[in-house]
C-alpha cells in the first residue's frame, strides 16, 4: 500500500518526506529499542515509535525504512525534522495511540515482521 494512502486513511500529518509518499509499505515494526529496530525491521517497513530524536532519522536512513510513524501527536524538534527533510525520510504523526496504529495498519493489510 502506498504511504500516501496509509497517511490519508489514518488521517496522519506528513511532517517530512512528501516526495516519497509514493513508496509502497507492506510491513510494520513497533519498538522504542533502537537495537531491535536495527536488527529486526525489514527494509521499507513502517516504524511505529514514541522516540523523536535524531537517531530515529539515522536508523530510518540506514535501514531504508519506508517511514516513521509517531503516535499520540508527537512531533520531533525542528533540527530533527530538518535532517529528515535533508535525507528525504517520511515522518508521519497521528493522534492515535501506538496500539491503535498497529491495529489500523493490520486492517489495511500491513503485517508485522
Amino acid at each position: 500500500m502506498l504511504l500516501r494512502e496509509i497517511a490519508d486513511q489514518l488521517q496522519m500529518s506528513v511532517l517530512s518526506g512528501e516526495a516519497n509518499l509514493r513508496t509502497d509499505a507492506h510491513f510494520a515494526y513497533m519498538s522504542d529499542i533502537l537495537s531491535d529496530v536495527m536488527a529486526k525491521a525489514k527494509k521499507e517497513s513502517l516504524w511505529i515509535t514514541n522516540m523523536t530524536h535524531m537517531n530515529v532519522i539515522a536508523i530510518c536512513f540506514f535501514k531504508t525504512l519506508a517511514a516513521v510513524i509517531l503516535p499520540d501527536g508527537l512531533k520531533p524538534e525542528e533540527d530533527v525534522l530538518a535532517k529528515a527533510h535533508e535525507k528525504n525520510i517520511v515522518v508521519l504523526s497521528t493522534p492515535l495511540t501506538a496500539f491503535d496504529i498497529a491495529g489500523r495498519l493490520y486492517e489495511l493489510g500491513i503485517r508485522g515482521e
